[in-house]
Formats: structure tokens, C-alpha cells, sequence
């Protein structure tokens, strides 16, 4: 199954600085299995256009949008395009979800997780190097791309795909009973991806048709390329190959708010999966749950990561500055970091030492992990109020240009450090408070106090957060590591003596409590969050009145034999 290519000639701008394909990708709604046509295109220029010069690749882009000039008088930059959906084809796409989903949902259980996770783990390391090189198209640093790239591998590989099928089934047996707890399939799951990592985001979705539920995915109109690609050229083959119905996988590409409004009122949708920021999540949260719909919140991340006295303290600064990795522009990254004080100068200077070698660049480039920032009023906004209010500034502070040069028109801005002094008043500074979604980590350095108390303020200062996406500990004593596990309840993901954003087999990867995820806040595993439990029990012919009253009779013999 492939793509619909445009012929064109051969890349020769200086803005070619990734190999691309012979023809332009070219990509369709896709509903009921197939490819429906439309009038109105979103177009994807390669990354490196917009760094060069940003203004004239959004007037570009716009121009190609409104027919004004076409795709092959720009080849050298235009490296795809994705059909923009119109109303009749959204509501075609919930149409044949709601078909395919009792169809699907009814597979047997190993086939739907086993066998479609073998095959979506085969497909996406075949073309890993692919979908690592759309992803660098649409902007992504290359290695934040094969980043991403390693964590789907992981979410389909052998040990996660044994642990989904380990929650959706267990049996047991008494007598003549045959007794299940298992997790059936709430129908209808509709996908709304973030504009900042929506091919993953979109991939994590895919989980939800293990689960025996059809799917309908919105690709976004600002990345819908890595979407498209995947979900027609490794998802789609899967499912037919396992004889899915068709319409178990439906993806368009499509504004929002009306997608989204649709989903709402119509009676098919079940789950709806949504990622934005807490504000806007929680309203839809409430939408939601008015028109009877389960919503499943992704949203903002304030993560903490906790230094303990005894750290290995060259690991842990190496860990804190994925803070800046895609300029802090990733929900799940370090956005504070909380410091024991025998070692907070010691930690720092290692901080400050390693942050010197985070550079940007073109995506292409080996090493680049920094990500233009287009609009950063907000972040000299949160800098300002954080030396209003005490921090200094260890590091940063600036934007730049492309060659590091600072330069307040710069579309970079350089990682930033500031030291907060004390656990009583941090959260008074608004980049403690909340979710910056820049390159801005606050370095909060507890109040000296004997290490029994400093251990249980450390605890309630994570707990006391108001979103809960992930949480990191760096410590060597075991008694710390374990107290700070007994007491800590904050966030979906606890990491040990780790890098905070590296995939793991099994565990989750999005998720959490408060304003992460929401009043049904939870670590995401959408094969979970997308059924609900069920419990059945098969007799091979049992007595009714003995299933009642049998039990009592019983007691009673064995009180007064």
C-alpha cells in the first residue's frame, strides 16, 4: 500500500539538506479502507525553508494552499501534501468506525494485540529510517526523531505487547465455573494528536484498536505527513492483513475545533483522546462528560526531578538538561529541578557545564537538540517574573539566530537556568507554578534541615504539584528511594536513577494525575483507558438455588458438623 506520488524534477535549493524522494508524498483521506479525494490541500515544506527564512515559507505555504501557484514550481522545499477533510468526509469516518468496531472488537484477543503488534513492531522497524526522516522533514531534530522513533519500537515490542495481553484477560477456576475479569472494547476511540509530536502521540492511539475498538485519527494540519505515512503505510497493511473490517482505521487531516465539535455531537463516538494544554482540556474534559463521551486527557506536564544529597551528580545534570531538548517544547521533559543543599552549587556547575554543548542547527544536523521557538513573549514574560521575584540567572536568558549569535529577533533561545532559593515561596514564581513550554528549567534549592525532615518536604513539594505527568529521583540510599516511593502519589510515571524522558518496555510513556490528565487522571495505557472491565463466569450446568444459598449451608456444616 503506497502513497499517490507527483512527479518533479530533481532538489537542487540550498533548503534540500535531507534526501527526499523522487516525488512528492502525496497522501488522501483515508475511510472504509479507502482513499477519498478532496479539493483542498495542506502542504508540508522541508524544515530547513522555514529556519532560512520563516516569513517567506509561511507566505509560500499559503500560496499553495490557495491554488495561487502549485507544488512543482516550489520542488526544491514542498516534500508533501495531505488532503485537507471536508464535514461529509469526518462524518464518513465516524460512520465507518461505528460499522467496523462490533466487528472487530469481536477477534480474538491474540490475534488483536499478539499478532497486530507483532506485525506494527516488523512494519515500523523496517521503515525506521523513513519515518526518522519525515519527522526530520517536519522539523524534528534528527535525534529527537530517532527518539521517537525507538519509543514506538518500544510501545509495540515484545515485552509491552505481553503486558497488554496480561491485562485484558484473566481467568480462574472454581468447580464447575469457568470465572473472567477481562476488559471489552467501549467502540468508537477518535485521536486529536498535538501539533508539537503528533506521529507518536497518533501511534500511541493505535494501542486503542488492541483493545478491540475501531479508530478515527485527526491528523493535524501542522505536522500531517509522519501521520498520514505511518497509519496509511504501516497500520492500514496490518489490519488487512488480519482481515480487519474495513473502517477499524480512519485517519483525516482537518482543523480542531469543528472536528472536534463534530465528535462531540455525534451518538457513535465512545472515547475521544485529546492533547492540548490543561486550560483548554479541562473545558473539553466537561464537554465531554455532558454529551456522555469518556475523555481521555493528555495535556501539560510540570515535572519534577529530585536531587537527593548522595547523587551521582554528573548523571543527574546530564539527565536535567532534557529539559531543553526541542527547546523544551515536549510535555514530558524535566520542567524543575528540586536540589538537596549539600550538593545544589556542585549540581549546578555540572548543569551549567553540560547546557554549554545543547546547540541549534538544521534537523538534518548531527547534535542538534534546540527547536525554533517562533513566538517567545511568554518566555521573557516567565523570566522576568522569576527575577522579580529572587531567581537569578545561572545560564540563558537571550534569544538568538541560527549560528548562536544573541539577537532579540532571534527564532531561538538559548537554554536557560535560574536559581530559586528555598522550597517555602517557589511556587510563587510562575515557572515553578506552571508549565513554560520553553527552554527555562527552575533550579530550586531546598532550606538546610535535618535530612528526615528535608526527605518529607521533598515529598510533599512533589505531591503538592498541580499537574502530574512524571516525576525523577537521583539517589544512591536505598531507605530514600524507598520512602520517596512509599509516600510520592503524584504523576504516572516514577523514574529511578534514569534519564526522565527514555522508553521503557512495559511502563507508560503519557499519562498522569491533576491538570496532566484530568479529574480520571491516570498513567495512559489507551488499551486500557479505551475498555472497561467485564466479568463472566460459564457453568457447566450448576444448581441456581445452590448458587444462592449454598455458600450459607456450607458455613454453617463446617461451624456444626
Amino acid at each position: 500500500m503506497s502513497s499517490t506520488q507527483l512527479s518533479r524534477p530533481a532538489p537542487q535549493s540550498r533548503f534540500d539538506r535531507t534526501e527526499k524522494p523522487e516525488t512528492l508524498r502525496t497522501y488522501h483521506s483515508y475511510v472504509r479502507g479507502e482513499r477519498l479525494e478532496s479539493a483542498e490541500w495542506v502542504y508540508v515544506l522541508n524544515s530547513g525553508a522555514l529556519l532560512d527564512d520563516v516569513f517567506s515559507s509561511l507566505t509560500l505555504k499559503r500560496k499553495l494552499e490557495q491554488g495561487r501557484i502549485s507544488p512543482e514550481d516550489r520542488a526544491d522545499v514542498v516534500v508533501g501534501r495531505v488532503a485537507k477533510a471536508d464535514r461529509e468526509t469526518c462524518r464518513r469516518a465516524v460512520e465507518a468506525a461505528a460499522e467496523a468496531a462490533p466487528v472487530w472488537g469481536a477477534f480474538p484477543l491474540d490475534v488483536r494485540i499478539r499478532e497486530f503488534g507483532a506485525l506494527l513492531h516488523a512494519g515500523l522497524a523496517e521503515r525506521a529510517e523513513e519515518i526518522a526522516e519525515i519527522l526530520v522533514q517536519e522539523g524534528h531534530p534528527r535525534m529527537l526523531a530517532e527518539w521517537q522513533v525507538s519509543g514506538m519500537l518500544e510501545c509495540f515490542g515484545p515485552e509491552s505487547v505481553s503486558f497488554y495481553r496480561s491485562q485484558m484477560l484473566q481467568e480462574f477456576h472454581r468447580g464447575e465455573r469457568r470465572l473472567q475479569v477481562r476488559r471489552q472494547p467501549d467502540g468508537v476511540v477518535c485521536v486529536n494528536p498535538p501539533q508539537n509530536a503528533p506521529l507518536s502521540s497518533a501511534l500511541l492511539g493505535v494501542t486503542a484498536v488492541m483493545g478491540g475498538n475501531s479508530l478515527v485519527v485527526r491528523a493535524p494540519r501542522s505536522g500531517p505527513l509522519g501521520v498520514m505515512y505511518v497509519m496509511q503505510e504501516i497500520v492500514a497493511p496490518a489490519l488487512d492483513a488480519l482481515g480487519a473490517p474495513p473502517g477499524t482505521l480512519n485517519v483525516v487531516c482537518g482543523d480542531p475545533g469543528p472536528m472536534l465539535s463534530a465528535w462531540l455531537d455525534s451518538p457513535d463516538v465512545d472515547d475521544i483522546m485529546y492533547f492540548g494544554s490543561s486550560e483548554n482540556g479541562t473545558r473539553f474534559e466537561a464537554r465531554c462528560v455532558a454529551e456522555g463521551k469518556k475523555p481521555i486527557l493528555e495535556l501539560a506536564g510540570n515535572d519534577v526531578v529530585a536531587v537527593w544529597k548522595d547523587a551521582d551528580v554528573d548523571l543527574a545534570a546530564e539527565a536535567l538538561t532534557e529539559s531543553f531538548y526541542g527547546s523544551g517544547q515536549l510535555c514530558m521533559i524535566p520542567n524543575q529541578v528540586l536540589v538537596h543543599p549539600e550538593v545544589a552549587d556542585e549540581l549546578l556547575a555540572a548543569l551549567v557545564r553540560k547546557v554549554g554543548h545543547i546547540r541549534p542547527g538544521h534537523p538534518d544536523e548531527p547534535d542538534v537538540l534546540l527547536t525554533p521557538v517562533l513566538r517567545n513573549e511568554k518566555f521573557f514574560a516567565y523570566l522576568d517574573d522569576a527575577r522579580a521575584k529572587g531567581a537569578e540567572v545561572a545560564c540563558g536568558g537571550h534569544a538568538m539566530q541560527l549560528d548562536e549569535t544573541r539577537d532579540p529577533n532571534g527564532i531561538f533561545l538559548e537554554p536557560t537556568v535560574v536559581v530559586v532559593r528555598g522550597l517555602e515561596n517557589a511556587r510563587d514564581v510562575d515557572a515553578v507554578a506552571h508549565e513554560t513550554f520553553f527552554p527555562l528549567l527552575p533550579f530550586v534549592v531546598a532550606e538546610p534541615a535535618p535530612d528526615a525532615e528535608l526527605l518529607e518536604r521533598f515529598v510533599d513539594f512533589v505531591d503538592s504539584n498541580a499537574y502530574g505527568l512524571r516525576n525523577s529521583l537521583w539517589a544512591r540510599d536505598t531507605a530514600v528511594v524507598d520512602r520517596y516511593l512509599a509516600r510520592v502519589r503524584n504523576g504516572g510515571l516514577v523514574k529511578v536513577n534514569d534519564s526522565h524522558i527514555g522508553f521503557l518496555p512495559c511502563l507508560p510513556t503519557h499519562g498522569g494525575t491533576g491538570l496532566t490528565g484530568g479529574v480520571f487522571g491516570e498513567a495512559n495505557y489507551p488499551i486500557l483507558r479505551t475498555t472497561h472491565v467485564q466479568g463472566v463466569s460459564v457453568s457447566t450446568g450448576s444448581r441456581p438455588h445452590d448458587a444462592v444459598f449454598g455458600a450459607w449451608r456450607a458455613l454453617r456444616q463446617k461451624k456444626n458438623p
